[in-house]
C-alpha cells in the first residue's frame, strides 16, 4: 500500500515506516538444544501532525488501509504539542551494514556453533549447565515523509549470546557474553575463550577483607559506571530536567582519560548507519571530551522541544514512536597494556560483572551492588575468584580520578566498547 499520498491529504507532516526482517533463532538451554526456529516480521508504523499534535500508529500483517489512517488521526488529536519537522532528504554516510552471505548460512551451522559452545565450556567445567542463543536476522526498513525523504536500507545481524551456570551448595557461578556482528565470523570464538578463562580463574578460592582499595573493572564489569553515563546524555533525561550533566556542558566532569563517542559511522557493527530511524544523516559525535561534557543524543522530538537540533539518534522498533537512543557507544581507550595495569597493582579487586545493573540510583550516578563474579589481586597475580563483594560510590565523584584506560577493549551488548578501567580507590564491602 502507498500510504503517504492520502496521509499528505489529511495532516500537515506525514511519515510512513516499514519494516520486512526474517529472524533464524536456535537455543540451546542446560547444555541441550531447545528451539530452532524461523520467524518474519512485517508492519508498518505512521506519524502525522495534524493542528500541531504528534499523532503515531503502528500495525504488523494485514490491515486496511483505511483502519490505519483513522487510528493515526486518532491518535494526533490527543498527541504531544511539538514544533517537529520531519527531515528532507539529505547524503548521509556510506556505512556497510548488511552482509548477504549471512542470509545464506544455514540452519545447522548455527547449531554446530551452539553445540561447540556447549562442549567447550562444559570442557573447563563439566558440572556446569551451559545456555547459548544464537540469532541470524536479515531485513529492510523504508521511510518516506512529506518531506521527500525516501530512504531504504538492507540490516544483518548476527549475534551469539552464550552463558555458564554451576551450582554447588550455596555456591554459584554464573558467567556470560556475547558477541555481535552483521556477518557470521570467527570473534564467537574469542569471545568463547574469555569465558573458559574466566571459568579456570575461578577455581582458585580467594578471601578478601572490606576497604577502600584500587578496583579494576573488566569491559562487562564496567558497565556499572558506564551506565549513569548513557542516562544522563540521552536527550529525552536532559528535556526532561533529569540528567546531571543537563546545565553542565563545557564544564570539567570527569577525569581528563575519559573521551566517549556516539559512532554510528563504525563499519560491519548492527548499530551502524548512514541515516537514523527518522531519516536524519549520522555522524561521529563526542559526549566527553577530555572529561568535559560536550553533548547529548536527541531525536527529531527531544530536539525540537530543546530548540535545538536532531543528532542522527533517533531509534525505534515497530510499536513505539522513535526515541533518543546511542549507535556504537566508545568508551576512548587508553594506552597501557592489561598485563602491565595487573602487573602494578599490589592489591585490589577485579570485577567482571555485577548482579543487579542499574541498582542504587543510577540516574544521579549512584551505584550499589553485590558482585557477580569478582577476583582478588595480590602482587600483580590474579589469585582466585572472591565471594559475597559488594562495591559502592557514585561515578561523579569517583570517576574524577582514573588510575588508568587498558589499551585493550571489548564490545558490550553489541553497541558500547570499554575498556579495562582501574580506579585508584573504591569502597568494598566483605560480607563473609
Amino acid at each position: 500500500m502507498n500510504l503517504l499520498p492520502t496521509l499528505q491529504k489529511r495532516t500537515e507532516q506525514a511519515e510512513v515506516y516499514t519494516i520486512d526482517r526474517e529472524s533464524t533463532t536456535v537455543s540451546f538451554e542446560a547444555n541441550e538444544m531447545k528451539t530452532a526456529k524461523t520467524q518474519e516480521t512485517q508492519g508498518v508504523a505512521l506519524r502525522g501532525i495534524i493542528d500541531g499534535r504528534l499523532g503515531f500508529t503502528a500495525a504488523s500483517g494485514q490491515i486496511e488501509e483505511s483502519e490505519l489512517v483513522a487510528n493515526l488521526l486518532a491518535s494526533a488529536r490527543y498527541g504531544d504539542e511539538v514544533s517537529i519537522a520531519f527531515p528532507e532528504k539529505a547524503p548521509g554516510p556510506e556505512i556497510e551494514t548488511y552482509d548477504p552471505t549471512l542470509a545464506q548460512v544455514p540452519m545447522a551451522r548455527f547449531v554446530e556453533i551452539g553445540r561447540e559452545i556447549v562442549d567447550a565450556l562444559r570442557s573447563v567445567d563439566p558440572d556446569a549447565k551451559v545456555d547459548v542463543d544464537i540469532e541470524r536476522s536479515v531485513g529492510r526498513f523504508t521511510l518516506q515523509n512529506s518531506a521527500g525523504n525516501d530512504l531504504s536500507q538492507q540490516l544483518s545481524h548476527f549475534s551469539v549470546q552464550m552463558s555458564l551456570e554451576r551450582v554447588r551448595g550455596d555456591d554459584v557461578l554464573m558467567v556470560y557474553d556475547s558477541v555481535h556482528d552483521i556477518s557470521l565470523t570467527e570473534d564467537y570464538r574469542q569471545t568463547l575463550e574469555r569465558l573458559q578463562e574466566k571459568v579456570e580463574r575461578a577455581k582458585r578460592p580467594a578471601t578478601l577483607a572490606s576497604g577502600r582499595m584500587p578496583v579494576l573493572f573488566s569491559p562487562v564489569g564496567a558497565m556499572v559506571v558506564a551506565l549513569p553515563i548513557m542516562l544522563a546524555v540521552n536527550g529525552e533525561n536532559v528535556q526532561r530536567g533529569v540528567s546531571p550533566l543537563s546545565d553542565r556542558q563545557g564544564e570539567q566532569v570527569f577525569d581528563p582519560s575519559i573521551t566517549l563517542w556516539d559512532d554510528p559511522t563504525l563499519p560491519g557493527r548492527p548499530s551502524s548507519g548512514g541515516h537514523d530511524r527518522e531519516g536524519v544523516p549520522c555522524h561521529r559525535k563526542a559526549l566527553i571530551a577530555d572529561g568535559v561534557s560536550e553533548g547529548f543524543l536527541y531525536d527529531l522530538k527531544t530536539a525540537a522541544l530543546m530548540d535545538t537540533e536532531s543528532t542522527g539518534n533517533g531509534s525505534r522498533n515497530l510499536f513505539a514512536p522513535p526515541s533518543p537512543s546511542p549507535s556504537n557507544l566508545v568508551l576512548q581507550a587508553g594506552s597501557t597494556p592489561l598485563a602491565d595495569i595487573l602487573g602494578d597493582m599490589e592489591h585490589g579487586l577485579l570485577v567482571d560483572h555485577v548482579l543487579g545493573l542499574g541498582q542504587g540510583n543510577p540516574m544521579s550516578g549512584a551505584f550499589s551492588n553485590t558482585l557477580g563474579l569478582a577476583y582478588v589481586i595480590d602482587e600483580g597475580e590474579i589469585v582466585g575468584r572472591v565471594k559475597d563483594i559488594s562495591i559502592a560510590g557514585n561515578i561523579y565523584e569517583d570517576l574524577r580520578e582514573v588510575a588508568t584506560l587498558s589499551e585493550e577493549s571489548h564490545w558490550v551488548y553489541g553497541q558500547i566498547r570499554l575498556p579495562y578501567i582501574l580506579l585508584p580507590e573504591l569502597n568494598v564491602v566483605s560480607q563473609g
